[in-house]
C-alpha cells in the first residue's frame, strides 16, 4: 500500500510539474498533427485555402449560428482580429453547414463584419472532427495543429491576446 501511494504522489507531481499552467483557459496543448486542407468561398463567393505551409499561424474556427457559445463569442472574436495583426496570425472563421441567408442575418444582427467562410456541406467541419462548437484550433506555420480550444472564449482578454502574440513564427518555412 506504501508504495502505491508512494508511486500515485510521485506521478500526481510529475503530472503536474510538466502541465503548461501559462496557457488562458481552455486551450489544450495537444500532441502535433497535421491540419486537414480546405478550399472554401466567403459570402462573396471568394475562395480561401487552408495551405499545409506558410510564414503564420492559423486560427481556425468552427460556429453556428444556433450555438449558444458561438453566439456570445463572435463579438469577441471581432475585437481579437480587428486587435492582432493580419502580419502575425491568419483568421479562418468557418460556418458549419448553414446557408448564406442564416449566416448574414446573424453577422448583421451582432454588427460583425468578419470574413465568415461557409462549410455548406459540413464536409470541412467533418474532416477536423471538433469535438462540439466552437471548437478553435491554432496550427503552426508547418501545417501542424499544435493547440486546440472547446468552447466559447472571451478572445477580448489581455491573456488570450498575449498568448496569441507569443506564438512562435517561423520565418524559414516556405509557402
Amino acid at each position: 500500500m506504501k508504495k502505491i501511494m508512494t508511486f500515485l504522489l510521485v506521478y500526481l507531481f510529475s503530472v503536474n510539474l510538466f502541465a503548461d499552467t501559462n496557457l488562458p483557459t481552455g486551450i489544450i496543448k495537444i500532441t502535433p498533427r497535421p491540419a486537414p486542407p480546405f478550399n472554401l468561398e466567403n459570402m462573396d463567393g471568394e475562395k480561401f485555402a487552408l495551405a499545409q505551409k506558410t510564414s503564420h499561424w492559423r486560427f481556425v474556427h468552427f460556429w453556428a449560428s444556433w450555438c449558444g457559445p458561438c453566439r456570445r463569442e463572435m463579438p469577441t472574436i471581432q475585437k481579437l482580429i480587428d486587435s492582432m495583426s493580419k502580419d502575425s496570425i491568419e483568421f479562418f472563421i468557418i460556418n458549419t453547414a448553414e446557408s448564406e441567408d442564416t449566416v448574414f442575418s446573424f453577422l448583421g444582427g451582432i454588427e460583425s463584419d468578419i470574413n465568415t467562410l461557409l462549410d455548406r456541406d459540413g464536409l470541412v467541419t467533418e474532416q477536423w472532427q471538433p469535438r462540439g462548437l466552437p471548437s478553435t484550433y491554432l496550427v503552426d506555420p508547418t501545417g501542424q495543429i499544435q493547440y486546440v480550444v472547446i468552447g466559447g472564449q472571451d478572445w477580448q482578454k489581455a491573456n488570450y491576446q498575449h498568448f496569441l502574440r507569443q506564438l512562435p513564427v517561423n520565418k524559414a518555412v516556405n509557402h
